[in-house]
């Protein structure tokens, strides 16, 4: 039986108008998260994966807009609503963990004050008394250890996971139907990154909750997600459940990034690379984005975008080698 979409985002065109022109961040994209499952959105650095959270938050300022699509939560539509009502939706009905901890979490307040000041603005508390102990408790949830004594804490004075687990407290202390993270796991060590996505995984199963997580990291992505998007320059270039992606790539883009995952026993001299750079997307023709960089490129993937064919049940592939097989 299907699960029902907590987010659906159709056609989402999210632009950049600057003195050079106009950058498309996002050009194009559909993607689901169903309740209960955990979403991968894949990529390289500038292809876009952290402008579509954004875009989701609210969080999309000058010179950037979203210029047109849709974006559901639950059935409701969040294009177009005010300042006002999506700080209503932000924190009760969404969270979102954000790269680097550090950047994200006020150097100068205690941790245990950050997290408490969440559930008063979002009114799931209504004394400063009650904050502290539901604070101590997702502390505790989250596996911070002597979680009364970490709320005096200032963020320096914590480790990287234990500034992670923070943010998650923070994103999951008003409990969320979604939960956003953007590369939680960046900068920690495979010990704390694989406690951080057990958590996650858990707290997904435990509150029914969809999880969207942007990552470059192809091993988090076996590790933890159901289904997964790859993105490339603004655009959806494959999607897939997560074992039929890995086992059945069609994308010469997805298959590059495979290609660059170290093996064990392999060459350890040697790293498969995709050849080239994510293009400027200011200077982007009417091709497919990967053109330069593809070994199979043609004069028609030059001149063409390809659309996104479906290539087997729940698989889809935006690309001209794949064209025979979605007909």
């Amino acid at each position: 039986m299907a699960k029902e979409n907590l987010l659906e985002i159709r056609d989402l065109h999210t632009s950049f108008f600057t003195d050079h022109g106009v950058v498309r961040a996002v050009n194009g994209v559909d993607l689901d998260v169903p309740e209960g499952r955990i979403v991968g959105l894949v990529g390289e650095s500038g292809c876009g994966k952290s402008m579509t959270a954004r875009s989701v938050m609210g969080l999309i300022k000058s010179p950037g807009r979203i210029e047109s699509g849709s974006i559901k939560l639950d059935g409701r539509e969040l294009v177009g609503l005010s300042d006002r009502e999506l700080r209503s939706v932000c924190g009760d009905d969404v969270s979102m963990i954000f790269q680097e901890p550090m950047t994200s979490l006020n150097p100068v307040l205690k941790v245990g004050r950050q997290v408490e000041e969440v559930l008063l603005v979002h009114h799931k508390a209504s004394t400063k008394e009650e904050a502290k102990r539901l604070t101590v408790d997702m502390f505790e949830r989250v596996g911070i250890p002597e979680a009364e004594k970490r709320m005096s804490a200032y963020p320096h004075e914590l480790s990287g996971g234990l500034r992670q687990r923070v943010m998650i407290a923070m994103a999951m202390v008003c409990k969320p139907r979604l939960l956003i993270a953007d590369e939680p796991t960046t900068a920690l060590d495979v010990t704390i990154e694989a406690q951080i996505l057990r958590l996650m995984k858990q707290l997904c199963k435990e509150h029914h909750m969809g999880i969207l997580i942007i990552t470059h990291n192809l091993g988090v992505v076996a590790e933890i997600c159901d289904d997964v998007y790859v993105m490339y320059a603004g655009r959806i270039v494959e999607n897939a459940p997560v074992f039929e992606l890995f086992d059945h790539k069609r994308h010469p883009y997805t298959e590059g990034l495979m290609n660059a995952i170290p093996k064990i026993g392999g060459n350890p001299e040697f790293l498969s690379t995709i050849p080239g750079v994510v293009p400027n997307l200011l200077h982007v023709g009417d091709g497919c984005t990967f053109a330069g960089r593809c070994a199979h490129a043609s004069d028609r993937c030059r001149a063409e975008m390809p659309a996104l064919y479906e290539v087997a049940e729940h698989h889809t592939c935006r690309c001209f080698l794949a064209e025979r097989e979605g007909q």
